[in-house]
């Protein structure tokens, strides 16, 4: 695909590896909608074109308002990175309270990707050409035991990706799920496993989207996939408490 000219709107875009993904498809002659819940860090990104959007994802009010502002002020809009999620690591035997957890997992991470894509898939379909790109996780593949539901998420949000392409297989819109390994970010920063960086991961993730690649595996994931089909049992035990 194409990766000059578009309008591409970014969530999660002020961190990590939104923030990455923001800054390539910048450098690369995009207009980009970033979307985030932090206002300052929005507007220390401030470029002529760059658009900041302020928006909690978690919250269906300011949901709905950001699907209507893309609707309305930019229907030009051809290309959505679902990029933002949490993760929360924790036992559901030993935890109290961990609903809010819970809740915010299945909510940032499956709900409002499917959601987001649903309610900006009339636009996207009015575009000569279009994109859907789906930040999934090498815990997709294979889990690990601290944090179930994030990877319960992810899963969800894999299975989605692979049905929407077959759904939008005869459109204009292509689907896409990059499959990151351990990133550096602040999310995995009490992490103690060996990370790549945002930048070395956006890197492979446009080298994949110009080549078509409907899923786009990053650095060590590749590896993951193989043995995962040869060995399944091996890889779960590794990934298990990783």
């Amino acid at each position: 695909m194409n990766l000059t000219g578009n309008t591409v709107l970014v969530t999660g875009a002020t961190a990590g590896i939104g923030l990455a993904i923001t800054e390539a498809l910048l450098t690369q002659g995009n207009t980009v909608l970033a979307v985030g819940r932090n206002t300052q860090l929005l507007e220390h990104l401030a470029q002529p074109t760059l658009i900041p959007i302020a928006c909690d994802l978690s919250d269906a009010t300011q949901l709905h308002a950001l699907v209507h502002t893309v609707t309305t002020e930019y229907p030009q809009c051809n290309m959505v990175v679902n990029n933002a999620g949490v993760q929360y690591n924790y036992e559901l035997p030993t935890t109290s309270a961990c609903a809010p957890r819970i809740e915010r997992e299945l909510m940032l991470n499956l709900e409002v990707p499917i959601t987001l894509t649903a309610y900006l898939l009339p636009v996207l379909m009015q575009q000569s050409t279009a994109a859907i790109i789906n930040i999934t996780s090498a815990l997709a593949i294979a889990p690990k035991r601290s944090a179930a539901v994030y990877c319960a998420t992810k899963a969800g949000l894999k299975s989605f990706t692979k049905s929407l392409t077959y759904q939008l297989s005869h459109t204009n819109v292509q689907v896409f799920e990059v499959v990151p390994p351990l990133v550096d970010t602040g999310m995995t920063r009490k992490n103690k496993g060996k990370k790549i960086s945002p930048e070395a991961l956006v890197k492979e993730m446009l080298q994949g989207l110009k080549n078509d690649r409907p899923v786009i595996h990053i650095g060590k994931a590749k590896l993951l996939k193989v043995l995962h089909r040869i060995s399944p049992g091996l890889v779960e035990r590794i990934m298990r408490n990783n």
